[in-house]
């Protein structure tokens, strides 16, 4: 049984952490580097936002949206 939790531990710390190891070397050397995944994250949601808002103005103007309290079964 300990050679299978040993196991579990060398797949991750030997194989699927090596990219965050990567990362975090790099960071000594530039943090704008490091952070790019950051970066990459936070555009990506913000695009998802501004497109979600723009969205619910399309049909908040329209006035399709519905906005009865008893819209779904479980708020009765």
């Amino acid at each position: 049984m300990k050679a299978f939790f040993e196991g579990i531990q060398s797949l991750f710390v030997d194989f699927l952490f090596l990219p965050l190891d990567w990362l975090r070397s790099l960071e000594l050397i530039s943090w704008f580097g490091a952070n790019t995944i950051n970066w990459i994250f936070m555009i990506i949601c913000s695009a998802a936002i501004v497109y979600w808002i723009k969205q619910l103005r399309i049909f908040d103007a329209a006035g399709t949206e519905n906005q009865d309290t008893t819209a779904h079964s479980f708020f009765k």
